[in-house]
């Protein structure tokens, strides 16, 4: 089964990290422009949180609030759960399951090492399922 470090390697461990005190609406212009569906909520090198789409739309737009007048702090997830580069693709999908979150951040020793997505996940298991058919295939031709 294929690890996060995998993944990350892959991947790349870019992280889009924003300050609490950044307003919403810039925060989903950062997101928009990167293509992105979280950001990480960092002070210096600590996570103070993540803030997502879900957090958008269940504590701003659901609540009639403005997201020009926010701060990304007073509406980003605080309980973070994160992964750890040596667990595998599998233990992720469980985490991402049970918490009901699409995106994990990865520390090492104390420091972000990149995050992965839900999206991330479906393509290291669909292109290690691809890898083990085509074993599989090449065993049963004899080659």
């Amino acid at each position: 089964m294929v690890t996060i470090q995998q993944i990350l390697r892959s991947k790349g461990h870019e992280v889009i990290r924003i300050q609490p005190e950044v307003k919403v609406f810039e925060a989903l212009k950062i997101m928009s422009d990167n293509n992105i569906g979280a950001l990480m909520v960092m002070r210096g090198n600590d996570l103070q949180g993540i803030f997502s789409e879900r957090d958008y739309a269940r504590k701003v737009i659901l609540e009639g609030k403005s997201s020009k007048d926010l701060s990304v702090e007073d509406i980003m997830t605080n309980k973070v759960v994160y992964l750890r580069p040596d667990q595998t693709a599998q233990e992720c999908m469980e985490m991402m399951t049970q918490n009901r979150i699409r995106h994990l951040p990865v520390f090492e020793d104390g420091n972000l090492m990149g995050v992965i997505s839900i999206g991330d996940i479906v393509k290291a298991v669909i292109s290690d399922q691809e890898n083990m058919i085509q074993q599989l295939e090449h065993y049963i031709a004899g080659v």
